[in-house]
């Protein structure tokens, strides 16, 4: 049953045996899992509703602090409060098709074996198990994410007509990506719920604050407002946060009348750690024949096995060991001659000074930067000059590999990167003085890069273009100002990691192995905040859904004993 929480009168007691805080995928999931439970009863909690409603969404607003680039509009614009979470806000669409009838989807990938070891190059780095652990839950998350089977091998997807770049030996490999709906989130399994008598889900229902015993080692009630002057109570016998990598975090901060720094955050770790996975541009690949653009439908967003997939490049597990360096995964995307490029960009910067009367050694600079690359510069003016149709294409759309004719129609690679970060406890959430209007502290991010990530950044560059060169593809050109050694400027793909961070020592995480918060009984977390590392380039999604899955077996286990 859906309940609007508006209609349940001030400070009245709702009682339940598992309270669930969130309505996402990891929400979502726990309440499926653990309904097969009965008698017991399910509380589900969701600060929005059915709708997009842009006054709950305020709640997200606060402050950002960032020397590094990162977007100011990420609080709001990379979280969704609503039924289904931050999983309305998925948009890739496979083709036409996906266009014509308004579906949208979103990329899973199982990270790889390194991503859950320790790197002696990555301070605070390693799970406390490896990825064959997991594997099991990754099965029966695929089910649940609505995609094809548990393999990510470019080996297991390629043919004849979509091949491989052939450049293992230069130590990079190719790795898939898969597709599923968001439809699965963001209406089926709600509907399903709706009509599973022993879940209630509450919307427009904000948890503002945990309460535990006087002995501080359980947790008793979670305190709901619906308004400024208006809430009730939830208690219940086990609690679980899901309310997304950085809300996890604040609502731990937010619950100090015990614990006075917070819950869990005896040892100053909630909120610490906060990572995403910052994407930007890592260069240009020039291909030195023009018919390998009609052999790379395999990093074209395509679909295969049941199923839509993608390729994109990654360093075999030996690179990243011997040269230090963060995994990173790179999608191809192709330019058609005209588009702009980094030279157009320059030459654009130079026209406006010129407009500006901005005659410095500035200006001129960016003259000599578009003039690098003349032949880019040549085909900008042709487009311009014959005003020619752009097709868009980027990571979020593709079809172009279905286009005939690819080697008339682009001239390089534009590669689109997404990175891990290695964590830092000096980028985190806290609480800032400005209040929401329920009147509780809003959310405060500090974030920027570390040198080492931009040194890894660099090396990851060069490795990559001695690899074109060797393997006679053509030739790479580092994306500027991370060649420079500056910060790049950074698109967020609203990947929030790290906050609440697994480990088994409470004096190096928040929550324990079975995520469970370190010193309290009953209180557990899922989704990303509790990656002890960003897991890589992978997308969060399909390992949070297969901790969820882990988290429920647990607690089922937990409940029979």
């Amino acid at each position: 049953m859906i309940i609007d929480a508006r209609t349940i009168d001030a400070d009245q007691q709702l009682k339940a045996d598992i309270c669930i805080v969130g309505s996402g995928p990891a929400g979502l999931t726990l309440a499926r899992e653990l309904s097969s439970i009965h008698p017991l009863q399910i509380c589900l909690l969701e600060s929005g509703s059915s709708k997009f409603e842009p006054e709950v969404q305020s709640l997200y607003e606060g402050e950002i602090n960032s020397y590094s680039g990162y977007p100011r509009n990420e609080l709001t614009a990379g979280r969704c409060r609503q039924l289904g979470g931050s999983s309305n806000f998925w948009e890739i669409q496979i083709d036409d098709e996906d266009v014509a009838k308004n579906i949208f989807n979103v990329r899973h990938v199982i990270p790889d074996e390194i991503d859950f070891q320790k790197r002696d190059a990555i301070p605070y780095s390693g799970w406390p198990f490896e990825r064959s652990y997991l594997m099991p839950y990754y099965e029966r998350a695929q089910k649940i994410c609505k995609i094809g089977p548990l393999s990510y091998a470019a080996e297991d997807w390629e043919t004849a007509d979509r091949p491989q770049l052939n450049l293992s030996d230069q130590g990079i490999e190719s790795r898939i990506f898969q597709f599923g709906p968001r439809a699965a989130f963001t209406h089926d399994y709600i509907e399903e719920l709706r009509n599973t008598p022993n879940v209630d889900i509450y919307t427009h229902a904000n948890a503002i604050e945990l309460l535990p015993h006087s002995d501080g080692k359980i947790v008793e009630t979670v305190r709901v407002a619906t308004s400024a002057n208006k809430g009730f109570s939830v208690i219940a016998k086990t609690f679980i946060l899901a309310t997304g990598g950085m809300e996890n975090a604040r609502l731990l901060l937010l619950s100090d009348r015990v614990h006075t720094s917070g819950i869990g955050n005896q040892n100053d770790l909630v909120g610490r750690f906060y990572m995403d996975h910052p994407a930007f541009n890592f260069g240009l690949f020039k291909p030195k024949n023009s018919r390998l653009f009609n052999k790379m439908g395999l990093y074209d967003l395509h679909r295969a096995q049941g199923t839509a997939a993608m390729a994109r490049l990654i360093f075999s597990e030996e690179t990243v060991r011997k040269e230090k360096l963060l995994n990173v995964g790179l999608a191809l995307v192709p330019q058609i001659k005209g588009l702009e490029t980094q030279s157009v960009v320059f030459l654009r910067k130079f026209t406006q000074s010129i407009r500006n009367r901005n005659l410095s050694p500035k200006t001129f600079g960016y003259l000599q930067k578009s003039l690098s690359n003349p032949d880019e510069i040549f085909s900008y003016l042709r487009f311009r000059a014959f005003k020619l149709k752009q097709p868009i294409y980027n990571t979020m759309r593709g079809g172009w590999s279905s286009l005939p004719n690819n080697d008339r129609r682009f001239f390089a690679f534009y590669i689109a990167a997404q990175t891990e970060q290695s964590p830092d406890p000096n980028n985190r959430i806290s609480l800032s003085k400005r209040k929401d209007y329920l009147g509780y502290p809003r959310t405060k991010l500090t974030w920027t890069w570390k040198q080492s990530d931009i040194e890894s950044i660099n090396r990851s560059q060069e490795l990559l273009r001695q690899a074109v060169v060797k393997s006679n593809l053509g030739e790479f050109q580092p994306q500027f100002e991370l060649s420079m050694g500056g910060r790049p400027y950074i698109a967020s793909p609203h990947h929030h990691l790290g906050t609440t961070r697994m480990h088994d020592s409470p004096h190096q995480g928040v929550v324990d192995r079975n995520c469970k918060v370190h010193g309290i009984t009953n209180l557990f977390i899922a989704g990303s905040s509790i990656f002890p590392t960003g897991l890589g380039y992978a997308n969060p999604t399909l390992t949070i859904i297969a901790l969820a899955t882990r988290l429920a077996d647990h607690i089922k286990k937990q409940l029979s004993t």
